[in-house]
């Protein structure tokens, strides 16, 4: 299969390897090209059979992905605050590298911000930078709350006290910090980051790929189904929207330079 189709991620596909690269200056935003991208490789590596483990890194050593476009949040519809009975497209795209039938591994160089992290959290597993490495979910600060899935997914990593300093606190945290919480699996130096990382990939790959889906199938019984919190997650962050606060905040970040690699390389100032 190929996989040249792509403009904001490279994809090359190695070995039973796969690894998808963001490579969408200035800041690997989610905008609506990577989004449908990101959703499009998802769904053609889920049913490749060449491929075993996915990985996702990111060309840009100090971005692995700032956050979603909050122009495409302030497009969203305010009028709507029903419980829906289906996960949004963003939701399912980054769900979907969570239930593919491969081993999923993200690679986090660099930021990772709000929908940065839930992509990153909806791996199977995380490695991080210990020197650069920056975790975080900021959306409060906005007025909004995560709404691609951090919700679910931090309190199932780090447990709820630590998911609520996370979302709640809107800080950054750093790669140790993520580490000794279980936001990613290990800390590594840069020197050993990808070749730790690729060791692992080659090793995974080597087995028998049903045992591998059957093995990750089992795991995840052990685990609540996140589908109907993630409904609930939704159906808030799309009340969030309809506060008059948000707007305000959203379109006050938007004027401070949120979204230029200047004010995003530091410490966000919401």
């Amino acid at each position: 299969m190929a996989y040249d189709d792509f403009h904001a991620i490279r994809v090359t596909l190695e070995g039973g390897i796969a690894r998808v690269t963001l490579d969408h200056p200035p800041i690997n935003l989610l905008d609506l090209e990577l989004i449908i991208e990101l959703d499009a490789v998802g769904r053609a590596l889920a049913g490749d059979p060449e491929a075993r483990v996915v990985i996702i890194d990111s060309a840009d050593p100090e971005f692995f992905s700032a956050h979603a476009d909050v122009t495409l949040i302030q497009a969203i519809p305010t009028d709507d605050i029903s419980l829906h009975s289906e996960l949004t497209g963003f939701q399912a795209m980054v769900d979907r590298f969570r239930t593919m039938p491969k081993a999923t591994i993200a690679v986090i160089e660099g930021i990772a911000r709000g929908g940065g992290s839930e992509l990153a959290l909806s791996c199977d597993m995380r490695f991080a930078s210990l020197e650069r490495a920056v975790l975080a979910q900021p959306e409060v600060a906005l007025g909004i709350i995560p709404g691609g899935s951090g919700t679910q997914r931090l309190p199932r990593s780090i447990g709820r006290g630590r998911a609520l300093e996370v979302v709640l606190g809107c800080g950054d945290l750093d790669a140790i910090t993520a580490e000794r919480w279980g936001y990613v699996n290990r800390a590594l130096p840069d020197a050993e980051l990808r070749p730790f990382v690729d060791a692992l990939a080659r090793r995974i790959a080597s087995f028998p790929p049903e045992a591998m889906a059957r093995a990750k199938t089992a795991v995840d019984a052990a685990l609540p189904d996140p589908v109907d919190g993630l409904l609930v997650e939704d159906q808030q962050f799309r009340s969030s929207l309809s506060d008059p606060e948000t707007a305000d905040r959203m379109a006050a970040a938007m004027a401070a330079g949120i979204q230029t690699r200047e004010v995003e390389r530091g410490p966000l100032q919401l």
